[in-house]
């Protein structure tokens, strides 16, 4: 179905407004960030919030004026001073006064006669500006407006001030945005009259009106009715997407499974310890799933270390008793061949057949694997997004799992090519998602969390220090190699960087490799992925003591022995990448200990973020307080995957309304799942005017 005809006035090009020339909608077409070959719209210009208000109001004597306030005074013209001949940086004065006291108008630059036209010796006019002093003289530079006493009206008192780009004036962008509300029609309201009424809003139209053109300027404050409105409608539409994109996963028809526990009691056999009730629990919500005739979709959070490859280990020997495959896939080869190396000993010992399928793997081996995947032969197989291309044939596949969810947004999920699409969706994230973030995220999943670490794993011990201590953190770390534990040193860049005053993992490996010879090897992100290997299986088994690295170790790698972790500039990291740095130690027997090396000086976000890290470990609150720090958009590193970014709703500000939107959307796919009716079409004006009638196909009818 095509976009409503009542919404076609805000789809129109701003090139079609009067006063609107090529340069001005080429400048608005790239600072809206049209898509590719599109050009800006009226929507654009309605969806562009304001970040303040001017308030002219302030009607008062010139001698109640004070120095920095806003003022709009009625004024009587004197005298007008241009500047001398051949001085134009002199600028040009107009005195005047009112029964209080005098004031000069100051215009720089100002040729051609025009300030003599706009301000008449002997006339009345209102003028409205910020106050200033020169020579303890009360002046206004460049009055923001000067109109004649009839047209006070015209007189914005109270005016919206919009974020602006170069070649933009606030005068333009003004009268674009009257005329944008102007143009919004009257829509069908997509709220429950008794919400609305509940809640004291206004309808989007008015709430429009009433933010862009605010009478007063509580009107256009974040907390404002007119603005919590715009902000829930915003979040609505993208829950509605979620619960539309779930609908459409969720009731391709998956298929119940039938299973006992004999497989996955053998596997749990092979545990080397028990599993924990959060693991206990998560299997549950997933064999539940499984046994349910709908698709599952869930989403596995769980901490560095708490398990959640067992769980999934779980989940795939539950699928092989019901006769069918699974496939775990990771978002590198060095990760699934981790994965596998963790996973193979399992399904050995419970008698499952698993395989790795890489890129790099000699052709007859390959053949190999998928012959035993087109048989049924092999039950379990691990690699990375490759496992769906276009020669691999499954006999029966019926679980992906995905590990690393964050690169793997909403078109992904959508996207899980024909062989994975009436399959169980199980997916993993290492990184703690809060809340919210899970809401605007994955609104479309169920949700499994697991928050205890495995028995048995000790805590970290955190400290913070200067790099001004370097030799004292040199020579510690010599007598704790000398007693045979091992360490990672891990630095933000590769190599050194003309901009960055920042030590480069070369240069830090150079320097430690003077202490510690060849017991120090280098890994970092340009090596091929077979010297990367070829590193971290020596590190493994112990021939090299120290690790120098960058960030590639932040996922997935797996070293027991290692006990030390040393982060040097720690200040350059974000929460979550030092959480997840930190994670890679405390995962054998020992006592660990994590080492936060900082530059000074350190900004105030930068010591926050040091000591949240020093004095929790629990990544939930790691990730609620990065989500403070840093805003939404880089908690899930999501400011380039093209994740929501909000225009309306300001997230510090309006989070509560997420959950309003999350339950009003659910209620609303329940109630309506083909969303017919008024209801509705109000349902689907509302996902065409946030952009998402990406969502409008997956509307099933009925």
């Amino acid at each position: 179905m095509s976009r409503p005809e009542t919404l076609q006035p805000l789809f129109a090009s701003l090139h079609a407004i009067k006063g609107v020339g090529d340069k001005l909608a080429a400048l608005l077409t790239r600072y809206f960030g049209a898509p590719e070959g599109q050009e800006a719209i009226v929507l654009d210009v309605l969806m562009h919030m304001p970040s303040g208000v001017v308030d002219r109001r302030r009607q008062v004597g010139i001698a109640e004026a004070y120095l920095n306030q806003v003022v709009t005074l009625r004024l009587h013209i004197d005298r007008h001073q241009p500047p001398p001949r051949g001085k134009p940086h002199i600028p040009h004065r107009v005195f005047a006064h009112d029964e209080t006291g005098e004031i000069s108008l100051v215009y720089f630059r100002a040729q051609g006669g025009w300030v003599e036209k706009a301000l008449p010796v002997g006339e009345e006019r209102y003028v409205s500006g910020q106050i200033g002093f020169f020579n303890g003289e009360k002046q206004i530079t460049h009055p923001d407006y000067v109109v004649e006493p009839d047209k006070f009206g015209t007189l914005p008192l109270v005016e919206p001030v919009y974020p602006l780009t170069n070649g933009l004036s606030s005068r333009a962008l003004a009268k674009l945005v009257r005329q944008a509300v102007d143009a919004v029609p009257d829509l069908p309201e997509w709220m429950a009259p008794e919400t609305l009424a509940n809640r004291k809003w206004p309808t989007f139209a008015a709430a429009m009106r009433t933010v862009h053109l605010p009478e007063n300027p509580d009107d256009a404050q974040l907390w404002s009715p007119a603005r919590q409105r715009l902000a829930y409608d915003e979040y609505l539409a993208g829950q509605i997407t979620l619960q539309l994109v779930r609908s459409s996963m969720v009731s391709a028809r998956g298929i119940a499974r039938q299973f006992g526990d004999h497989l996955t009691s053998r596997v749990g056999a092979q545990l080397p310890f028990e599993l924990t009730a959060g693991q206990q629990q998560a299997l549950e919500e997933i064999f539940a799933d499984l046994r349910a005739p709908e698709r599952m979709s869930r989403l596995l959070q769980g901490d560095v270390g708490s398990g959640k490859t067992v769980v999934a280990l779980m989940a795939m020997a539950a699928m092989a008793e019901s006769g069918a495959q699974s496939t775990l896939m990771a978002p590198t080869e060095l990760l699934a061949s981790q994965h596998f190396r963790t996973i193979q000993p399992l399904c050995e010992g419970a008698g499952l057949t698993c395989a790795l399928l890489t890129g790099k793997m000699p052709a007859a081996e390959r053949r190999a694997i998928l012959a035993g995947l087109a048989d049924g032969s092999i039950s379990i197989v691990v690699g990375t997004h490759a496992l769906f291309q276009s020669d691999i044939q499954f006999k029966d596949l019926g679980l992906t799992v995905v590990d690393e969810q964050h690169r793997f947004g909403v078109h992904q999920r959508l996207a899980l090519s024909d062989k994975g699409r009436h399959t169980d969706l199980l997916v993993m994230t290492a990184t703690p998602i809060p809340r919210t973030l899970v809401l605007t995220h994955f609104g479309d999943m169920a949700v499994s969390v697991l928050r205890e670490k495995p028995r048995g794993r000790q805590p970290i011990d955190t400290a913070v220090m200067s790099v001004g201590d370097y030799p004292r953190v040199v020579s510690r770390l010599q007598s704790r190699l000398a007693e045979g534990a091992q360490a990672y040193w891990v630095c933000p860049l590769v190599e050194e960087s003309e901009t960055l005053e920042v030590v480069s993992a070369e240069d830090r490996f150079a320097e430690l490799q003077k202490v510690f010879g060849d017991q120090v090897a280098l890994v970092h992100g340009r090596m091929s992925a077979a010297a990367k290997q070829d590193v971290m299986a020596r590190f493994k088994a112990n021939e090299i003591k120290l690790l120098a690295a960058t960030t590639v170790i932040e996922v997935g790698v797996d070293v027991p022995n290692a006990t030390i972790m040393i982060i040097e500039h720690a200040e350059r990291f974000g929460l979550a990448q030092l959480h997840q740095l930190r994670g890679r130690v405390g995962r054998g027997s020992q006592r660990s200990a994590c080492l936060l090396l900082y530059k000074d000086p350190l900004s105030e976000t930068a010591r926050a973020r040091l000591d949240t890290i020093k004095s929790t470990e629990d990544g939930f609150e790691i990730a609620e307080r990065d989500l403070e720090l840093r805003g939404q958009g880089d908690v899930l590193g999501t400011r380039q995957s093209g994740m929501p970014g909000y225009r309306l709703a300001v997230p510090d500000v309006h989070r509560h309304l997420l959950e309003f939107a999350h339950d009003d959307a659910k209620a609303l796919m329940q109630r309506n799942p083909g969303l017919t009716g008024p209801e509705g079409d109000a349902a689907r004006a509302l996902l065409y005017l946030f952009r998402k009638d990406l969502a409008i196909p997956l509307i099933r009818a009925g």
